[in-house]
């Protein structure tokens, strides 16, 4: 996970969740990267969770600023939603496998199960979203450049949520994923492909090539606008994993009626404070 002051009580509820519905929490390290040092969120995390297991790794923001073209929000374009990209660069060559997670979710089952998942020789896993219409994510000149959407060809693409990925860091080095993902970024700067921030690159070299894992495990789109009607459907079925991936977070305003983000507000007692 990333460490980010301004996702604090984000990242403070999803560990919490995590622990209490884990049935070995004991048997959990937790690797957050950080892009500048504040002693505050160190302090939180000590004083919140006085046993947990953690490492902090520093991410060199300086490794995307160059490589970072605008987005559709604000949000997306800082250098630490680009961290998951070099993860694997990161955290200690004896980790085998992680599972990366956003800031803004709420685990209500036992992260064990998704851990156990297997990946069948691939170096991801994630829900896949095949019935949404993956044309979308990249622009009319990606399109429109044969050589660029010949990118698909032989495969059948789906869009997936990089918020929740289950990742085999051995085969990620091994693969030079961290290299795939940059070089999209290269042909962003100079051609505009997509408008999504760091989610279309690890569309372009994974998207047809992960471990499809049930939807249950990340129920994302929450955060939505009702007023507006952004708000997305949930999944049929069971729910492992409740994501705020939209513009809306639970911790952001205890004033505002939060019902217009947060429909499902029956799970807002998840998040503690930590004030």
């Amino acid at each position: 996970m990333a460490l980010d002051g301004n996702y604090l009580r984000g990242t403070m509820a999803a560990v919490l969740s995590i622990l209490q519905h884990s049935t070995c929490p004991e048997n959990i390290t937790f690797h957050f990267l950080w892009s500048r040092f504040e002693l505050e969120i160190f302090s939180s995390i000590k004083t919140t969770f006085p046993y947990l297991n953690f490492k902090v790794y520093p991410f060199d923001a300086n490794r995307v600023r160059g490589k970072i073209s605008k987005s559709i929000r604000q949000a997306l374009d800082q250098p630490l939603n680009y961290a998951r990209i070099y993860l694997a660069d990161i955290i200690p060559t004896d980790v085998k496998r992680t599972i990366y997670l956003d800031s803004d979710l709420v685990m209500v089952d036992d992260i064990a199960k998704l851990w156990g998942v297997d990946l069948d020789d691939k170096v991801l896993a994630a829900p896949e979203y095949c019935h949404a219409n993956f044309t979308k994510y990249f622009t009319d000149a990606f399109w429109s450049d044969q050589s660029l959407a010949e990118t698909f060809k032989g495969k059948q693409p789906c869009y997936f949520n990089t918020g929740v990925m289950v990742v085999d860091v051995d085969k990620w080095r091994q693969g030079g994923y961290t290299q795939k993902v940059e070089d999209w970024m290269v042909v962003q700067k100079q051609k505009r492909i997509y408008h999504l921030g760091s989610l279309p690159p690890f569309l372009l070299v994974l998207a047809g090539n992960i471990k499809a894992v049930d939807h249950r495990w990340n129920q994302h789109g929450l955060g939505g606008d009702n007023i507006e009607g952004k708000c997305r459907s949930l999944h049929p079925g069971p729910i492992s994993l409740l994501h705020w991936s939209g513009k809306g977070k639970p911790w952001l305003s205890q004033q505002e009626d939060v019902s217009a983000y947060f429909p499902e507000e029956r799970y807002y007692h998840h998040l503690p404070s930590t004030n």
